[in-house]
Parts: C-alpha cells; structure tokens; sequence
C-alpha cells in the first residue's frame, strides 16, 4: 500500500523549485520509454521540511517547456510549467513519475464521464439509476474508442461537447440509394473532413 499526491503551491514547495534551478538534481523525463524533448523530473525531499508530512515522504516535480493550453503550473515561470507529487514509494524519481502520469489518464477518462451524465441521477429508483450509470460507462467506452481507432489530431483527445457540435450534432440526413445508406452533411461544415475519414475508418474495421 502506498500513496500518490498532487503538490499544491505554498512558500515551501516554492522555494525547493527556485533553490533547485541551476543545481544538477535534473534528470530527463521519459515518456514510453523515450525522453520527452525538454522534459525533466528531479527529487526535492531534501529541499523542504517534512515534519508535517507522513514519514517516508518524498517531493518529486516535474518541469517541460511551457506549450499552448498547459494547465496551471506550480510557481509562476516563462519558461517552464511545474507539476509535483507527494509519494512514499521507492524507486527512481523518474519512474515514479511516470506511475503518476498514468493516473492523469484515468483522470481524464472519469472527468468525460462526468461531462457525459455521470453525476446525474435522473431516477428514484436504485435499479434504474444503475442502469442509468452502466448505460453512461458503456457510451463513454464507445465513444473513447471511436475517438482512438476513427479521429486523429485534436479530435483524438476532444472533449465530449466538442464532439457533440463539431461531429454527433452535424446538420445532415440519410438517405437510401441503390441498396445503400449515404450520409449526406451540409455544405461548408466544418468538420466535414473529419467526418469522412472517420466514416472511411469505420468502413474498414467493420
């Protein structure tokens, strides 16, 4: 048993970040077993002081160049997003670290969820809302692996209202010709592009 934490900003965990820049405690981060370009994860245990913290307990932080729509960083930087964790296992900073990468996936996985009607409970039956939330879980599933095996680019990783304007709520009709089922989507829609290979993708897994 043990424990992964996310460090939030005060003076302490601040100060360990400023006091660690320019020292050699950096060590290239890596991601599926190659370094991300700029990236890099170094331990800070010895920066703070843990009297308030659980024995055992380690500070690692990660730094990488600042990208457009990188989340809230640590400390404020030019150059770098910080991001931290407290944990009282053993190992490689770095490979704890990717251990706690994986776990911002799941993350990401249950906050599409949520935006897909996991927090509603729309009946007053246990049963029913069981169902309800299988019905979402399932949907959810479905979804994340279409956006895998038939999106590419940003529309990989969209969030689910994204999906909902930009491709499951395209103008369109079907309409059956020769035996076949055609989709026809509105002139000058956007993500019509989008819409065809996905088709096309889905052609050829079926």
């Amino acid at each position: 048993m043990g424990f992964f934490v996310t460090a939030r900003s005060n003076a302490q965990v601040t100060n360990a970040v400023f006091d660690a820049e320019g020292c050699d405690v950096w060590l290239p981060s890596p991601q599926e077993g190659e370094e991300r370009d700029g990236a890099a994860v170094a331990e800070l245990t010895s920066l703070i002081e843990p009297r308030t913290l659980p024995a055992g307990t380690r500070l690692i932080v990660r730094r990488e160049p600042l990208h457009p729509g990188a989340q809230r960083s640590l400390i404020p930087s030019l150059d770098y997003r910080y991001w931290g964790f407290y944990t009282d296992q053993p190992g490689d900073p770095r490979d704890l670290d990717v251990t706690m990468r994986a776990h911002a996936h799941v993350e990401k996985h249950i906050q599409r969820l949520k935006d897909s009607g996991l927090t509603s409970f729309p009946f007053t039956s246990f049963a029913a809302n069981e169902a309800w939330l299988f019905a979402v879980t399932l949907s959810g599933d479905l979804v994340r692996w279409f956006q895998l095996l038939c999106l590419e680019g940003p529309w990989k990783n969209a969030r689910p209202n994204t999906l909902r304007w930009g491709l499951f709520r395209a103008p369109g009709r079907l309409e059956r010709r020769s035996r076949r089922l055609v989709v026809r989507v509105i002139d000058g829609w956007p993500s019509t592009d989008v819409l065809l290979r996905a088709y096309q993708r889905v052609h050829l897994l079926a």
